[in-house]
């Protein structure tokens, strides 16, 4: 195997894993947040890939002019999630893992059928845009500009809960919540608030994803299934709750896949990733960054 080829599958690896850490940030930050694992979370990711699509169609602009909107359009959704629904799952008394498990999965589904009901089976596409069907040429390793872009996004974005995490007053709420949800509202914090901008704040970062992704991904009502199995194990491997964990598992991640292409055949390329997810969970079952 040659040099060139070697490094072609580090960079399509390194750049896929840092979009499968943004996908799955957000259903870390949740987790982290509540204890709640939202397995919805792939028709999140749905939602903000035809949301993209509409806009484009709608509007006639590029989608990387869109990708505002969307984040902002998926933070609404989320947090309307949580208000409307979540919330109201987590007021029982039993069974209440269950109960939050239940929701969030009919969610999923009751979201999958209302689109196929909109919008049919159909699998749908973002025709030429600035982006889609181009690379950059770096000393013969192609770039594609979607996924170099989508790369440089998520590091942006990690970046930003970063900066919010550490130097924001919600960024505190957020982990006196994580510590205590109970126990805050003797310091005045309303961890309603704080969960409903928790669930905003998650969606919004699938939002971004989604709009990544759809510039070079068909769109279709069960696409979320083609990316959430990887967004658990992501979340998983980096450590159930840690938020930058997500960053690391997903580029380990992206790096497996990649090279498990090149050495099984193509559709078994998740193999690399499963079996390195088992590994962890056997050797280190908190994860890479995780606290039991």
């Amino acid at each position: 195997m040659s040099s060139e080829i070697i490094a072609q599958v580090l960079v399509s690896g390194l750049l896929m894993g840092l979009i499968y850490a943004l996908m799955a940030s957000g259903l870390a930050l949740i987790f982290g947040l509540m204890d709640v694992v939202n397995f919805a979370h792939g028709e999140f990711l749905m939602v903000a890939m035809y949301l993209m699509v509409g806009l484009v169609v709608v509007s006639g602009l590029d989608p990387l002019l869109l990708w505002p909107l969307v984040v902002a359009g998926l933070f609404a959704f989320g947090a309307a999630i949580y208000l409307g629904i979540v919330r109201y799952a987590m007021r029982v008394r039993t069974n209440r893992g269950m109960v939050q498990v239940f929701t969030t999965f009919g969610l999923g589904l009751m979201l999958i059928g209302l689109t196929q009901s909109l919008f049919s089976a159909d699998y749908r596409s973002i025709g030429e845009s600035w982006l889609g069907g181009r690379s950059v040429n770096i000393a013969g390793v192609f770039l594609p500009l979607p996924q170099l872009v989508g790369g440089i996004a998520s590091l942006a974005a990690f970046g930003l809960i970063w900066l919010i995490i550490t130097r924001t007053d919600f960024g505190k709420a957020l982990e006196a919540t994580r510590e205590d949800a109970d126990a805050v509202a003797l310091v005045g914090i309303d961890k309603n608030r704080v969960f409903t901008l928790g669930w905003g704040v998650g969606a919004a970062l699938v939002g971004l994803a989604g709009s990544i992704i759809a510039i070079f991904f068909y769109v279709y009502p069960s696409v979320g299934a083609s990316f959430v199995l990887i967004a658990f194990v992501t979340v998983a491997l980096g450590g159930f709750g840690s938020v930058f964990g997500t960053l690391v598992a997903g580029i380990v991640i992206g790096l497996v896949e990649a090279a498990s292409a090149v050495i099984l055949a193509p559709a078994l390329k998740s193999l690399g990733v499963y079996a390195v997810y088992l590994a962890v969970v056997v050797l280190r079952p908190r994860g890479l960054f995780g606290s039991m």
